[in-house]
């Protein structure tokens, strides 16, 4: 029986033998295989979304093919263009030159709320890129991600690509995944999970492309458009059940029109929770042992979570909404809960709700999301400069507008960067220009102000800084 590191060692030097070949391929050659794998990938959006549901047991299949639709179609129109392959800029006043290269072998990881909309949105920036893949499953996913992977392979192969540009694990557990990790002779782990994998994965000894998670606040401001702000709000809280990380997670609003707000979402289909319902929901909703939420209802159905809880809510309740007083570990509500649960928060005026938002931020979404929906261009500012979130929402539905390509020119991106505050190397939406080194070409162009100064004046400590300034740019 082989172990984890033969294991690891066979597949990733297939993978360099294919990226090799793959660094060969110019950039029209590449340009056919994305498109190809695309078109594949597409045509199976339907059967894939069914697959990942019937598997999981989380989410809404039909919600699921949109996030394929997503993974596929918009992820391709939002790459198509770039420049991947070969010269990718010139510049003739400078001299500069830049090459793109391809990085070499990556390791995807994938998440179980996401599995083939990850898988397809990864395979499609790396082949883009002309690096070879090795894809990880979830381990209660493999079937569907199998598939997926089958579907894009066969496509790529038939476009040209090079045999074991794509590859998937047939078994998946922790030994296995730290072995390929560590791994030296992989080029970057692309990590999309929990906050203790994305961890390992940058603490690793390989450069990491990890995501942190989300605890988005939503304010309305009195100044809002509130019936549209709730229908967003439902909108994408509620898209599969709430398992994307970018889905809002606390409602945060003024005194002056929490009522206003609450009859809207009741008219639409919420059920506001009493005090005793809450206790009874933070009981099945919070792993408390661990610290996070429970898996139990991850993507499930309000009406199955309700039943976990003992709670009795009307058939056609869309949201289940918890009024909450406070922030922090002690109370489960305020943090990330990947379901159709969401908080709310009433404050006495504004500064408070800004004070509450940022709380929510700091205890488990620093770098992250935060949406506001207002009608005030200076209070919409000044929050998005108090909020440490690499993407602020602005009267946008959180889900649909972090991803990208919907509601504005983000990248399409089911890789959501929450910067140095989420312990991630970057606060951008990752995508293929994430997965290429740039060479720089530069060729002489004397710098006339330096060959011009007298150098011995950078040793002369009689003179001041400004004195030596001033000399520098004399006659320029």
């Amino acid at each position: 029986m082989k172990s984890y590191k033969e294991i690891a060692d066979e597949i990733i030097d297939n993978a360099v033998i294919s990226g090799a070949v793959f660094n060969q391929f110019d950039q029209q050659q590449t340009d056919f295989i994305v498109q190809k794998v695309f078109e594949a990938g597409f045509q199976n959006r339907i059967k894939l979304a069914r697959m990942a549901a019937e598997e999981t047991e989380m989410g809404i299949w039909q919600h699921k093919v949109i996030k394929n639709v997503v993974g596929t179609h918009l992820v391709y129109e939002s790459i198509k263009n770039e420049k991947t392959a070969g010269v990718i800029s010139m510049d003739h006043a400078t001299g500069m030159i830049e090459i793109a290269q391809p990085i070499g072998p990556v390791f995807g990881i994938i998440p179980i709320t996401n599995p083939t909309a990850t898988v397809l949105f990864k395979i499609l920036i790396a082949l883009k890129s002309r690096n070879p893949i090795i894809i990880s499953p979830p381990r209660k996913a493999p079937k569907c991600c199998e598939e997926a992977v089958r579907i894009c392979y066969d496509a790529a192969i038939a476009a040209g690509a090079p045999e074991d540009c794509i590859q998937i694990l047939t078994e998946t557990n922790r030994e296995l995944t730290h072995a390929f990790m560590i791994h030296p002779k992989i080029a970057l782990i692309l990590a999309t999970g929990g906050t203790g994998l994305v961890h390992a994965a940058y603490s690793s000894g390989n450069p990491a492309l990890g995501v942190g998670p989300g605890n988005v606040p939503v304010f309305i401001d009195q100044s809002a458009d509130i019936p549209f702000a709730v229908e967003c709000i439902l909108g994408s809280k509620t898209f599969d059940n709430g398992t994307i990380c970018a889905s809002e997670q606390a409602i945060v609003c003024e005194n002056a029109i929490s009522k206003t707000l609450v009859a809207e979402f009741e008219k639409k289909g919420c059920y506001f929770l009493s005090a005793e319902q809450t206790e009874k929901l933070e009981k099945v909703v919070f792993n408390y042992e661990k610290g996070i939420m429970s898996g139990d209802v991850v993507g499930k159905t309000v009406q199955h979570i309700a039943a976990l809880a003992g709670i009795s809510v009307p058939d056609e309740t869309r949201l289940l909404i918890a009024r909450q007083q406070n922030v922090g570990k002690a109370y489960p509500l305020s943090q990330e809960i990947l379901a159709p649960i969401i908080a709310f928060y009433e404050t006495r005026d504004y500064k408070s709700a800004i004070k509450l938002c940022i709380d929510l931020n700091y205890l488990g979404g620093i770098g992250h999301t935060a949406c506001v929906y207002s009608n005030d261009e200076e209070r919409i500012l000044e929050f998005s400069q108090l909020m440490n979130a690499g993407r602020i929402m602005v009267n946008t539905p959180s889900v649909q507008g972090a991803v990208g390509g919907i509601y504005n020119n983000l990248p399409t991106s089911l890789t959501l960067g929450c910067g140095s505050g989420g312990k991630n190397i970057t606060t951008e939406n990752v995508t293929a220009r994430h997965l290429i080194n740039i060479q720089r070409v530069c060729r002489r162009r004397n710098n006339e102000k330096w060959l011009a100064f007298d150098q011995e004046n950078f040793l002369d400590e009689s003179l001041s800084t400004s004195q030596i300034i001033k000399a520098y740019n004399k006659n320029f």
